[in-house]
């Protein structure tokens, strides 16, 4: 079908990733029911980074992951093309940028915690990566908890 369509395979999984990064990034943000500029700040400066976004692109990327977000019934195709086109070394990365998310607004909601376990699990993430992952980034942020 891409084929016929003209479209190039790779940028379009490039495309799903972006946006399977995107909706979890804004799924953890709205896990405690509050999507603050905080929160916002981080995704903007995280996904600038990993795909070298404008500032445009940026901010389409989120509010398609708000939109996706919205209407989301389960995790699973997102975190399934995230173990398909990440490899096990990019998935950590993946989860400390969601532990920088939920700690965004310097409060670790139980609702986040547990999305992060449940990413971690759908993705291959065992329990050690995911809690070195969280240290890693409470040491950068120079915190203890």
């Amino acid at each position: 079908m891409n084929f016929l369509k003209g479209s190039d395979p790779a940028e379009q999984r490039t495309g799903d990733l972006r946006l399977a990064v995107a909706v979890l990034l804004v799924e953890a943000a709205h896990r405690d029911e509050q999507f603050g500029p905080e929160e916002r700040a981080v995704i903007e400066r995280l996904l600038t980074e990993k795909f070298a976004l404008s500032k445009d692109e940026c901010d389409q990327l989120i509010s398609s992951g708000e939109a996706t977000t919205a209407r989301m019934v389960q995790l699973h195709p997102y975190t399934h093309a995230v173990f398909e086109q990440m490899d096990p070394e990019e998935r950590i990365q993946l989860i400390e940028m969601l532990w920088e998310v939920a700690y965004a607004d310097g409060v670790l909601d139980p609702e986040e915690d547990a999305l992060i376990r449940k990413i971690g699990g759908l993705i291959y993430i065992t329990d050690r990566d995911r809690m070195l992952a969280r240290k890693r980034v409470l040491e950068r942020m120079g915190r203890q908890n």
